[in-house]
């Protein structure tokens, strides 16, 4: 399987994050707040949107970067075919 859930995922909390994280930054001080005793919540919960997108986006690529050359996975042994069906 060539797609790891992690990677789209990652990438959605990112773009989502980062727009309420923008949006937080740009409207510090707005009388929109005063219904959230003040608190900014589009730039917190858009920081931790953000880090989440991150963690996952990168722990999906780096499933894909990494390689063990001690124990590699069958299909990816050199100078072997894939074995298909039987025995």
């Amino acid at each position: 399987m060539g797609l790891d859930i992690r990677i789209p995922l990652g990438m959605m909390f990112l773009a989502t994050g980062g727009m309420m994280l923008l949006y937080g930054l740009f409207s510090r001080g707005s009388a929109i707040y005063e219904k959230s005793l003040g608190i900014n919540i589009n730039l917190y919960w858009g920081l931790v949107m953000f880090v989440f997108g991150l963690v996952m986006f990168l722990f999906g690529r780096r499933a894909k970067w990494q390689n063990d050359p001690v124990n590699p996975r069958p299909w990816e042994r050199e100078g072997e075919e894939p074995r298909r069906g039987g025995h």
